[in-house]
């Protein structure tokens, strides 16, 4: 019998243990980390806004240039199959494109590789455990790596650069701190690993706009915080005045809203939660319930 309990992969058209999946060692999306990449959550047996994610990651894969020879509507066939044979009802869903094998000895012309698609999935992935984003997490800003440019790795294609984000959680580690928080040249907020920041000024919710994922969750959360009645503002946010913020809180499809207490000596909400931020993630928990944003998975 084949074990699901750990996760599911797709690829090739069948669905596999995870334990089973693998891709070859010579592809460029292992040697180059040349892919794109979305990834969708499951909460109580349905996708949460499954067209929102298919339609960035079909964008991320168009912009990398690569044909990965499935549609849209066969990558929304292939994750329902594979989390219905998985038994998950709640899960981590990563959809891929990776370069491929080049065919071509001693080719560097990414043209001449096979583009494909898989996918996989594993039990529900929380960023940051539900008991310390309940009570406020903690985060370092990196002071010796800075996001990579836009005009280099383009961060709104998902994708697997993460030596940045690499280089700064053990920086953030070494000092005893949950996560990091990257800036830009300019001494900007941008965002940190599998995460978007916000900021709350009394009744205004703020967010960088530029060397950022535009994430599913942070387009959530604008959503969110508009249907809370706040303020919401996507513009460059300097570090200077993200400290001065009355509130934190970051954004990820693992774990909705995570509030922040403390970035590196600045303690937020008395050290605590804070009121704006509890709201919003109460409210995310409920919006991912909500039939208009569900598609439904049949076990």
């Amino acid at each position: 019998m084949n074990d699901f309990s750990k996760g599911a992969a797709w690829i090739q058209g069948h669905v596999i243990p995870i334990s089973d999946a693998a891709i070859p060692v010579t592809d460029w999306g292992v040697t180059h980390s040349d892919i794109a990449y979305d990834v969708v959550p499951v909460w109580q047996g349905g996708f949460f806004r499954l067209d929102n994610y298919v339609t960035r990651f079909m964008a991320s894969v168009a912009a990398l240039r690569m044909d990965i020879s499935i549609d849209a509507s066969g990558v929304k066939a292939a994750l329902t199959e594979m989390v219905a044979t998985s038994g998950l009802r709640d899960s981590y869903v990563a959809m891929v494109a990776a370069r491929g094998q080049n065919p071509v000895s001693g080719s560097r012309d990414p043209r001449d590789c096979n583009n494909h698609f898989y996918a996989w999935c594993v039990p529900y992935v929380h960023i940051v455990k539900p008991e310390v984003a309940d009570r406020g997490t903690s985060v370092w800003v990196a002071k010796h790596i800075c996001r990579i440019p836009a005009n280099s790795v383009d961060p709104t294609v998902k994708n697997y650069h993460w030596g940045d984000f690499t280089g700064g959680m053990f920086e953030a580690k070494d000092h005893g701190f949950e996560t990091v928080l990257l800036l830009d040249h300019l001494g900007n907020v941008t965002e940190g690993p599998g995460f978007n920041i916000f900021a709350v000024f009394g009744d205004r919710v703020v967010t960088a706009d530029l060397g950022v994922l535009h994430g599913i969750t942070r387009r959530t959360v604008l959503e969110m915080a508009t249907e809370a009645g706040l303020a919401v503002e996507t513009r460059p946010l300097p570090l200077e005045e993200f400290l001065e913020a009355d509130e934190v809180f970051l954004s990820s499809s693992g774990g909705g809203v995570i509030p922040v207490a403390r970035v590196d000596d600045r303690v937020f909400s008395n050290g605590v939660a804070g009121p704006v931020a509890m709201g919003l993630r109460v409210r995310y928990f409920d919006w991912i319930t909500r039939a208009e944003h569900r598609t439904e998975i049949s076990y």
